[in-house]
């Protein structure tokens, strides 16, 4: 079994462009989610203090700690790992990923 540089570094640089715009645009989605989040609990505050709406804060809190602890504990997808499992592409796109997301 022979390896061919040329391919591992074409596996390597699409990994990596692939790694990159993904990256990118996770963290464009995650920053929309936490505004659409924030402007939600405002709008739920706002509601609660003109008397339409009442919150029960104690489960909205309670729900979103299981959220985390769950996400936190949690087994990666299996597309990540068959991702990961091919070295030259998941090197490339890991770095491509850590770029985007930095940059995004």
């Amino acid at each position: 079994m022979q390896l061919d540089p040329q391919q591992l570094g074409l596996e390597f640089g699409s990994g990596a462009v692939v790694g990159g715009v993904i990256g990118f645009a996770a963290k464009k989605i995650a920053k929309l989610l936490a505004i659409i989040v924030g402007l939600e609990l405002a709008l739920f505050k706002f509601l609660e203090s003109r008397g339409i709406l009442t919150v029960d804060w104690n489960k909205l809190t309670a729900g979103a700690l299981k959220a985390s602890e769950s996400a936190q504990g949690g087994a990666p997808p299996s597309w990540v790992t068959t991702i990961l499992s091919t070295l030259s592409v998941g090197a490339g796109f890991t770095g491509g990923f850590l770029l985007g997301f930095r940059k995004g």
